[in-house]
């Protein structure tokens, strides 16, 4: 193992299980959805923009199969 790795990268570290379950993933998806939702009610255009990237990501992540390994 690599010495830079640093503590939580080896064998038993994050990602170690095979990352976010896709049950999370959704969960994550439609939680930062909600709060952009709340975010552009009440105007606040920047964390909105923030919210809508982080549902994007995580749709990505659920839907599309981003970061599966082939």
């Amino acid at each position: 193992m690599p010495r830079w790795a640093g503590w939580g990268a080896g064998p038993a570290g994050a990602g170690a299980t095979g990352g976010p379950s896709r049950l999370f993933l959704v969960a994550a998806f439609a939680g930062s959805a909600v709060v952009t939702g709340f975010l552009l009610r009440d105007g606040r255009w920047i964390e909105a923009a923030v919210g809508g990237v982080a549902a994007v990501y995580f749709a990505a992540r659920a839907f599309l199969g981003l970061g599966r390994n082939p």
